[in-house]
């Protein structure tokens, strides 16, 4: 999620904000033994550049494949993952259209279509992270100066690299919905929702907090009005990260937050349906090379697969086990701590954990029940 990435999505100012808010997880249900079990359906990095998520310099195609080739080869030629995240764009730079040396037309200059096709050429989706908490307060600057042009906006770089966008808006407390909405209706009545996905473009998603407990007015919301199974205006949310890795009793809990929901908040969270929704694990993180990255039999992805992929609704949707993984994140996602670059790219945890789940590649149409 971004503490959570993105909740911190890899940046350690907002790791110190966060730590109070981390759940102290209690035992997580589990999931039914008969319980049909659903593979995972999205299996994705968010992709941070080789400057902390800036994307502020062009980069050279030969040094991204050397930094990156993980990610479309695991190994034995096919892809690690089958969604790439790239992250972040300013909003407000994005809306005010800013040129400067790291931006053109108010995207940053490393977010260019050799990029894009270097994934998708390899059957890899691609979308663009508008947000990351850095920039928290332009998004609410964004939203309440023009929150509708700012959705168009998104909607034309989407058409522009053939990409779908993601929602990271962060804001703790009192996030702007109403601007939001105007944001989402302005996106979606450039590309409507696509059940299918055969539209890169009508991707449209949200992060959430890695449980209920943080973020939990735009939970709320957006579990509510955006992610209901019989009416869905958003394709899913990515439950984000902690502020560390979690142990997968303690992801697990988070994650069976979303759902059972909070009936006892005021307004109440309500379920949030397994197929509506991803759990997210550090592949980064620190100083030391996580086995998410390197080791799949060793890590908190394998030990946690069963319980995604049987875990049951609890009042939304029909089917049981949730959309899927991401995974924060690929290249440096942080100026200091380990990267996912050789030696330690990441073919022995994700790209493993690729053929251990059988990850469907391409990503084929989601569940939508």
């Amino acid at each position: 999620m971004r503490v959570p990435f993105g909740n911190v999505k890899s940046f350690a100012a907002a790791a110190a904000l966060l730590a109070a808010a981390v759940v102290v997880p209690a035992a997580a249900p589990a999931a039914s033994a008969s319980a049909a079990a659903t593979p995972p359906q999205v299996y994705g990095a968010w992709q941070c550049g080789n400057d902390a998520c800036t994307w502020a310099t062009v980069r050279d195609m030969t040094d991204f494949d050397q930094a990156n080739h993980w990610l479309v080869d695991r190994g034995d030629g096919r892809p690690s993952v089958n969604l790439v995240v790239l992250s972040f764009v300013n909003p407000l730079t994005l809306l005010n259209g800013t040129t400067n040396s790291g931006n053109t037309d108010g995207v940053p200059v490393g977010m260019n279509q050799a990029v894009v096709d270097y994934f998708t050429s390899h059957g890899i989706r691609v979308m663009l992270s508008i947000g990351g908490i850095t920039y928290t307060d332009d998004w609410n600057t964004a939203l309440a100066q023009n929150a509708t042009l700012l959705g168009q906006k998104a909607a034309a770089l989407a058409s522009q690299l053939g990409v779908g966008i993601e929602i990271d808006y962060e804001q703790s407390s009192g996030p702007n919905t109403t601007g939001l909405q105007a944001f989402i209706d302005a996106y979606r009545a450039a590309h409507p929702y696509d059940a299918s996905g055969a539209d890169p473009t009508a991707r449209l998603t949200i992060d959430v907090a890695a449980g209920d407990r943080w973020l939990i007015d735009l939970d709320q919301y957006a579990t509510a009005h955006w992610l209901t199974p019989g009416n869905p205006v958003l394709d899913y949310a990515n439950a984000m990260v902690p502020s560390k890795q979690p142990s997968a009793s303690g992801a697990e809990s988070n994650w069976q937050e979303h759902l059972d929901g909070k009936p006892n908040y005021s307004p109440a969270i309500p379920p949030l349906a397994p197929a509506k929704f991803t759990g997210s694990l550090y592949i980064a993180e620190g100083s030391q090379v996580r086995p998410e990255c390197t080791d799949f039999p060793s890590s908190v992805t394998n030990a946690t697969g069963s319980w995604t992929q049987g875990a049951a609704p609890a009042g939304a949707g029909t089917t049981n086990g949730l959309l899927g993984y991401m995974f924060w994140a690929a290249e440096r996602p942080s100026t200091r701590g380990v990267t996912t670059t050789p030696p330690d790219s990441c073919e022995g945890g994700v790209g493993a954990g690729a053929t251990a789940f059988d990850i469907p590649l391409p990503m084929p149409a989601l569940r939508q029940n």
